[in-house]
């Protein structure tokens, strides 16, 4: 039986996004040089225009600093309340499955923490067994060195246990 192998890692804010609110203004912009078109967003059409004069906004296909505005249509959020308690309540479904999975790896998994990339290298290069398959903290460095050993590991997002 093929053991599996996971390791922790840290869910970013991406569940908390419902406390947040980030505005910024998407932008269709131009070459002049070469006539690319890309878009960018920016925080405001002053800052927009503060980082094109600094020259912080340069075309992605030729370098150039000879960048201008497209023209572009408006586009309207709405912020009803009902949305955001709809994000709310998926937020909380996946942070409750992520939650879910973790008491399964916990119950069911060895943690060898730090260790892991040393313990998948054993189990894989030694035919090392062991009753339970692990779970720990691995580096993405020390990831890609086990997957190019065709080590196989997969990343869990991991929630702590006093978060809300």
């Amino acid at each position: 039986m093929k053991s599996i192998q996971t390791i922790e890692v840290k869910l970013v804010e991406i569940l908390n996004f419902e406390t947040k609110l980030y505005i910024v203004i998407k932008y269709k912009l131009f070459c002049g040089k070469c006539s690319q078109d890309f878009d960018s967003w920016f925080a405001s059409s002053k800052e927009f225009e503060k980082l094109k004069k600094s020259k912080f906004i340069n075309c992605p296909n030729c370098n150039s600093f000879n960048i201008k505005k497209s023209l572009m249509s408006p586009s309207i959020i709405n912020n009803k309340k009902k949305d955001i308690d709809k994000n709310s309540n998926k937020n909380l479904e996946i942070k409750n499955k992520l939650k879910e999975y973790k008491r399964f790896i916990k119950k069911n998994f060895e943690d060898v923490g730090d260790n892991f990339a040393f313990e998948a290298r054993s189990i894989h290069y030694n035919n090392k067994k062991r009753d339970k398959g692990i779970y720990g903290k691995a580096s993405i460095d020390d990831i890609k060195e086990l997957s190019e050993e065709g080590i196989e590991t997969e990343m869990i997002p991991w929630i702590n246990d006093n978060e809300n």
